[in-house]
């Protein structure tokens, strides 16, 4: 007779190294960086896979228009424009590792 505990062994280790696998994606994510733009290009924000804002370039010729509103939207929409890129970045890296399992709140 079959051991039925065996498959769920190789189970275990597989799922153990694939999220062994995802969280060396998550650590490297840090290092990985993209871009989001608003207003044609005069607010740039750099976002890194960690979801971290890690810089934001500002046109000079935007402040000194001194429309405070149309600048807090711009960086707003441009902020959300690199932080949708980085999630993607990291859905399309653990979609590598997953084979494109569907395993919802992974990140």
């Amino acid at each position: 007779m079959k051991n039925p505990f065996g498959n769920m062994a190789n189970v275990m280790k597989q799922a153990q190294a694939m999220q062994a696998q995802m969280a060396k994606i998550q650590e490297e994510a840090a290092s990985k960086t993209v871009t989001g733009s608003a207003g044609g290009g005069t607010v740039t924000v750099t976002a890194n896979g960690a979801m971290d804002l890690v810089s934001i370039v500002i046109d000079p010729e935007v402040v000194k228009s001194g429309d405070v509103d149309m600048l807090q939207d711009v960086v707003l929409a441009a902020s959300n424009d690199a932080l949708r890129k980085a999630r993607q970045m990291m859905a399309d890296e653990m979609k590598a590792v997953t084979g494109g399992m569907n395993l919802p709140g992974l990140f």
